[in-house]
């Protein structure tokens, strides 16, 4: 791994604690808008920054997380797993768009993990907690992904020219 990439990756893991820590009353528990999961959509224009996001998801979760020891595995376990599936995906989807409606559905429906671990840990309903949950991740991730659309061209415009067959 060279120097750019680790610096690139520090870089995501700090911008995810420290959105993390803006919206700390809305990111934790039943009802997640967890604004920095936006930086999940990166891992759709380079894998290699799947290590950021997970350092940052795991910093986060142990600083500020009201159950650490659930999140750092539950939380931290469920990004790992839905990063993989994109990354595996991106095999075989190369339009930018549908990698981030693939990492957004993939995100999605892993939060069945955080109501399992919130049915754990604090006694919610599992079915309604992973609506909940769910729901709260899709909103964030689909109204990100534009965000990131834009931020990814400036970032990794190859890219644009290896999944959309265009010459930028």
């Amino acid at each position: 791994m060279n120097i750019r990439i680790i610096a690139a990756n520090g870089l995501i893991a700090a911008v995810y604690i420290a959105v993390t820590t803006l919206i700390q009353p809305f990111g934790f528990t039943n009802i997640q808008f967890r604004v920095s999961e936006i930086l999940n959509h990166l891992v759709v224009f380079r894998k290699t920054y799947a290590v950021g996001i997970v350092l940052g998801v795991f910093f986060a979760n142990l600083f500020f997380s009201p159950i650490v020891a659930y999140d750092l595995v539950f939380g931290v376990g469920q990004s790992v797993l839905a990063l993989l599936i994109t990354i595996v995906s991106m095999r075989y989807v190369r339009n930018v768009w549908a990698r981030m409606a693939v990492n957004t559905l993939s995100f999605t429906v892993t939060m069945a993990i955080i109501a399992f671990e919130l049915k754990l840990a604090l006694g919610f309903p599992f079915w309604l907690t992973w609506l909940t949950t769910a729901i709260s991740e899709l909103v964030v991730m689909a109204i990100g992904a534009p965000i990131m659309y834009a931020v990814g061209r400036r970032i990794a415009p190859e890219a644009f020219r290896a999944a959309d067959g265009r010459n930028d």
